[in-house]
């Protein structure tokens, strides 16, 4: 009986069944990234203050913040715009990419 509960907890609760988190592509991140670039520049390393750094953010975090732009939670006219049309599988393969870009250090202005 231990065994069958423990079996049902393990299905319903530690397997994901539609897991938005999924890995995503590295090499299709890059190529669907050249959208971004324009913006946020080369590698998610923006030189604009008004344009947030993307680069070595935490996946989770780019996953949750381009589904809010998506679903019209987060208010962006730009990236609503660009984030309509985005399926998971992008979303994820974005996230992944500029999670993995090494972030350029900014140091105060003096």
């Amino acid at each position: 009986m231990i065994k069958k509960l423990f079996l049902i907890y393990f299905i319903f609760f530690l397997i994901p069944f539609n897991n938005i988190y999924a890995s995503g592509n590295y090499e299709a991140g890059k190529s669907k990234s050249q959208t971004c670039i324009a913006c946020h520049g080369i590698d998610g390393n923006s030189t604009n203050k008004i344009y947030p750094k993307l680069a070595g953010q935490y996946k989770d975090y780019l996953v949750n913040t381009l589904l809010g732009y998506k679903s019209g939670k987060r208010k962006n006219a730009i990236m609503n715009g660009f984030a309509a049309n985005l399926t998971e599988q992008d979303i994820n393969d974005l996230a992944l990419y500029f999670s993995m870009q090494k972030g350029l250090k900014v140091l105060p202005k003096k």
